[in-house]
């Protein structure tokens, strides 16, 4: 799982911007599921969706990938490609965060008799 914030500029009203965009087709690389509140990658070998929610002008998204765990890289890239080709300007700042990685679940051995 990747996390980022997306910082607007002040007065860019960016979420509802991305919103138009998708809805219109404007941007035709993604789709909108869950009333607005998932992104999907149009094409199917793009694994997985992200989460997202706008509040005072930063946008939270979580990038999820559960039946190719380690590929979430593929949607972010091209969420945030996207948005530097035609969002820049009403950008401040995106930072990324990369949660620690679990533990291997260790088994417990099963002795023989």
């Amino acid at each position: 799982m990747i996390r980022f914030q997306i910082i607007e500029r002040t007065g860019a009203n960016l979420h509802h911007e991305l919103l138009r965009a998708i809805r219109t087709k404007e941007l035709r690389t993604f789709v909108l599921a869950k009333r607005g509140k998932k992104i999907q990658h149009v094409s199917p070998s793009y694994h997985g969706w992200m989460n997202w929610t706008a509040r005072h002008g930063v946008i939270g998204c979580e990038v999820l990938s559960p039946r190719k765990p380690g590929r979430e890289w593929q949607l972010f890239s091209a969420f945030i490609g996207r948005l530097a080709d035609r969002f820049a300007d009403r950008i401040s700042a995106i930072n990324v965060q990369f949660p620690e990685p679990e533990p291997p679940v260790r088994r417990k051995r099963r002795r023989r008799r």
